[in-house]
C-alpha cells in the first residue's frame, strides 16, 4: 500500500506540474499540490484540518485561503485536468456521460443550497447539486468537467448571492443547460468520443436531443415509458408502444459489462424509427429488460450511424454507469464531498482538484493494467467500456 500511494504522489506531482503556471505565487502552487496529495490520503474525512495536518500543517488558514481568497484560474485548471485524462485514457471510441450528484449541507449559506431532490440521498435533502461530464474509455473513467446548479430561489435574489460569491453575470440554468455548456466545451476542445449518454433526466429533454443531432453528436439517451418520438408520417408515438410491438424474436440477452456483483445480463431489443437515414445517421427505440422481471423494462432514445448494431447502442447505455462509479471512487477516495467551503468560486476549485486526483487515480491504474499488474484496490468494480465497430 505504501508503494501505491507513493506512486499515486507522483503522478499528482507530475499532474500539478502541468498546471503550474495558473498560480501567479508560489504559495498557491505548492498549497495545491498539498491539496490533491491530501484528498488521496486515507484519511476518514477530508476536511481543511484533516489536510492541514496530513501535509504538515498546524492550521488550515493555508489550505483554507488556496480556495477561497489566491488568484488562480480553476478554469484553465479543469481543461488542464481534461487534456490529462485525455492523453491517459483517451480513445476514439469513448462515450461522454452526464449526470448530476448531490451535496448535503447545513444552514441556508453554501452556494446554490436549498431543499432540493437528491438522486444521491434518494429523497429530498438541504444540498447542493452538481452537475458533471465523465469520460469512459477501455482504460479507465474520470470527470472532466463540472457545473454548480444555482436554483432560481438564488438567482432571483441577488443579494444573497453576492453574499456567496456568486456574480451578478451568473444566469440561472437547469442541469440541461449545465450538461450542454460541458458537451459544447468538450466538442470545442477536440476530445476525441463517440458517443453521449444520460439518464432519464437528461435524455427526456427533447431539446437536448436536438441539440445533439445539430452537431451530429450520437447518443444513447435513457427516457420515460411516455415520452414520445416521431416515427413514420410525423406522428408522435410513446417509446412504450413502440417496443411493445415487438415480438419475442427481437429480444436478445446480452451483457452490458461487469458490475459490483458480476455481469449484467439483461433482455435488449431496438426498433427503428425514422425510415429514411440522415446523412448516414439514423434514430432508433432501445429497450432493456430484467431478466428476472419482464414487466420491468427501460428505455432509450438513440441517434447515431445507420451501421450501428444492437450491441453496440446497449453497450453505450450501459456505460452510464461509469459515471455512477466516478462519483463514488471521487467521494470514497478523493473527497470530492468532503468539503467546507461556502462561496462559489470555492466549491469550483475544491471539486477542481478533487478532479484532479481521480484523474491522477484512474491514469495510475490505467498504467498499471497495461503493465498486467494485480487490479488495485478500489472502492468500485468498473465495467468493461462500450466500443463501436463503426468506427
Amino acid at each position: 500500500m505504501v508503494e501505491r500511494v507513493e506512486s499515486w504522489f507522483e503522478g499528482i506531482a507530475g499532474l500539478c506540474a502541468r498546471f503550474a503556471h495558473r498560480f501567479g505565487r508560489s504559495e498557491p502552487r505548492e498549497r495545491a499540490l498539498d491539496y490533491v496529495r491530501g484528498l488521496v490520503a486515507p484519511l476518514e474525512r477530508k476536511n481543511g484540518w484533516t489536510l492541514s495536518e496530513q501535509v504538515g500543517q498546524l492550521r488550515p488558514d493555508g489550505l483554507q485561503r488556496l480556495l477561497n481568497l489566491s488568484e488562480w484560474d480553476e478554469h484553465a485548471v479543469r481543461d488542464d485536468i481534461r487534456d490529462y485524462v485525455i492523453e491517459t485514457i483517451g480513445a476514439r471510441d469513448a462515450v461522454l456521460i452526464g449526470d448530476d450528484t448531490g451535496f448535503v449541507k447545513k444552514g441556508t449559506r453554501s452556494a446554490g443550497v436549498q431543499r432540493q431532490y437528491s438522486g444521491t440521498a434518494g429523497r429530498t435533502e438541504n444540498c447542493q447539486i452538481g452537475t458533471f461530464l465523465a469520460y469512459a474509455s477501455a482504460k479507465g473513467r474520470a470527470l472532466i468537467d463540472r457545473e454548480l446548479y444555482i436554483p432560481a430561489s438564488w438567482t432571483d435574489d441577488r443579494d444573497r448571492c453576492r453574499a456567496a460569491g456568486i456574480d451578478d453575470a451568473v444566469p440561472f440554468a437547469t442541469k440541461n443547460e449545465h450538461f450542454r455548456w460541458m458537451l459544447q466545451r468538450a466538442i470545442d476542445a477536440g476530445v476525441p468520443f463517440a458517443w453521449v449518454t444520460a439518464d432519464e433526466a437528461y435524455g427526456q429533454v427533447k431539446q437536448t436531443r436536438a441539440w445533439l443531432e445539430e452537431r451530429k453528436v450520437a447518443y444513447v439517451l435513457a427516457t420515460k415509458a411516455n415520452d414520445t418520438v416521431t416515427t413514420a408520417g410525423s406522428s408522435e408515438t410513446r417509446v412504450d408502444d413502440l417496443i411493445a410491438t415487438l415480438s419475442r424474436q427481437h429480444w436478445k440477452r446480452n451483457s452490458g459489462g461487469r458490475g459490483a456483483h458480476g455481469e449484467r445480463i439483461h433482455d435488449w431489443a431496438r426498433v427503428a424509427i425514422r425510415p429514411c437515414w440522415e446523412n448516414g445517421f439514423g434514430h432508433w427505440v432501445l429497450a432493456r429488460r430484467s431478466v428476472a422481471d419482464p414487466t420491468d423494462i427501460a428505455y432509450y432514445v438513440c441517434y447515431g450511424p445507420a451501421a450501428s448494431r444492437l450491441k453496440d447502442l446497449l453497450r453505450v447505455a450501459a456505460t452510464r454507469w461509469a459515471v455512477e462509479e466516478c462519483f463514488q471512487t471521487a467521494k470514497g477516495e478523493c473527497g470530492l464531498d468532503h468539503y467546507q467551503v461556502r462561496l462559489y468560486r470555492a466549491w469550483y476549485r475544491h471539486i477542481t482538484l478533487a478532479m484532479a486526483a481521480l484523474a491522477c487515480l484512474t491514469a495510475t491504474r490505467a498504467t498499471e493494467a497495461t503493465k498486467g499488474a494485480p487490479k488495485t484496490t478500489s472502492t468500485t468494480s468498473y465495467p468493461s467500456a462500450s466500443r463501436r465497430s463503426a468506427d
